[in-house]
C-alpha cells in the first residue's frame, strides 16, 4: 500500500519539485522573502514531530510502556534529530532554530514568527495566535490545515502529513543557486546552505525511510486508514503548492517595484 500512497501523490510532487519558484529566488532579496514566509512551514514541522511523539510514546508519569513499539522507537529517532541536532559549529540546536539563525546572518526579518511565537506564550491557542498575526492567506491557511489535522488526533494523518510534507522536496537546483549567491554576494549564506544540505540529507539518509515505515505500522491493514492516509498525504502537498504559489507571487510582485 506504501508504494500506492507513493503513486496516488506522484503528480503534486512532481508539481513541487520543478515550481518556478525556485528559479525566481535569484537574489539576496528573493532569498530574504522566501526565507521570512517558509520559515511558518519549518516551524509547524516541528509541532508535527511532537504531536507524533506524544501520541506515540509516554510522556506523562506515571510511565506506562507505549502500545506500538516500532512506533515509538522510529518516531523517538526522528525527535532526536530534528528536536536536536547539531549545527555546522557543532552545537546542539533545533531544525527550527537552526533556520531562524539563518535567516538572522541574512538579515531576513524573523518579528513575524517571533511574534506568533510570543502570542503563544502568553496564552493564545494556535488559531487565535494565527487569526491575529495577520499573516499572509497562504502561510495562515498552510498552518490551518497542520494544526486541524493535529487537533483531529487521528495519528496516520499526522504521520501522513508529517512525511510527505518534508523538505526532500527541495530539489539541488535550489541549493546550487544559493551556493552561487553566496559566492556573489557580501553576506556570508553559510548557514541556510547547511541546514537545506543537513535537513535533505538527514530525510533521506533515515528520516525519510523511517517515516514511511511509521505510516505502514500505523496504517497496518486498515483498508480506511491508508485511505485517509492518502487523502491527507494530498492535501497537505496541496498547501505546500498553494504556499509555493503565494510566495512566488509576492517575490515576483517585488522584483516589479525594483525594476
Amino acid at each position: 500500500m506504501i508504494e500506492y500512497l507513493k503513486k496516488e501523490i506522484a503528480e503534486n510532487r512532481a508539481i513541487l519539485i520543478s515550481h518556478p519558484l525556485y528559479e525566481n529566488i535569484n537574489t539576496i532579496h528573493c532569498l530574504r522573502q522566501f526565507m521570512e514566509s517558509h520559515v511558518y512551514a519549518v516551524w509547524d514541522f516541528m509541532s508535527l514531530v511532537k504531536k507524533l511523539q506524544l501520541d506515540l510514546t509516554t510522556t506523562s508519569l506515571p510511565w506506562q510502556p507505549p502500545t506500538n513499539n516500532s512506533a515509538a522507537r522510529l518516531i523517538n529517532e526522528i525527535v532526536w534529530g530534528e528536536e536536536t541536532d547539531v549545527d555546522q559549529y557543532g552545537n546542539p540546536v533545533s531544525h527550527f532554530e537552526m533556520y531562524r539563525n539563518a535567516m538572522k546572518q541574512i538579515d531576513a526579518d524573523t518579528q513575524g514568527i517571533d511574534q506568533l511565537l510570543s502570542a503563544l506564550r502568553q496564552g493564545n491557542n494556535i488559531f487565535e495566535a494565527i487569526h491575529h498575526a495577520q499573516l499572509p492567506d497562504y502561510v495562515a491557511n498552510f498552518l490551518r490545515f497542520t494544526f486541524d489535522i493535529i487537533e483531529e488526533g487521528k495519528t496516520h494523518k499526522i504521520a501522513a502529513v508529517f512525511t510527505f510534507g518534508r523538505e526532500d522536496l527541495i530539489p539541488d537546483m535550489f541549493i546550487s543557486m544559493i551556493k552561487k549567491m553566496n559566492r556573489e554576494e557580501d553576506h556570508n549564506f553559510g548557514q541556510i546552505i547547511y541546514y537545506f544540505e543537513r535537513h535533505i540529507e538527514v530525510d533521506g539518509d533515515s528520516h525519510g525511510p523511517m517515516a514511511l515505515d511509521m505510516i505502514k505500522n500505523l496504517c497496518g491493514t486498515d483498508p480506511m486508514k491508508w485511505e485517509e492516509a492518502i487523502s491527507a498525504s494530498k492535501i497537505a502537498l496541496e498547501r505546500r503548492i498553494a504556499l509555493w504559489d503565494g510566495i512566488n507571487y509576492q517575490i515576483k510582485q517585488k522584483q516589479k517595484t525594483l525594476t
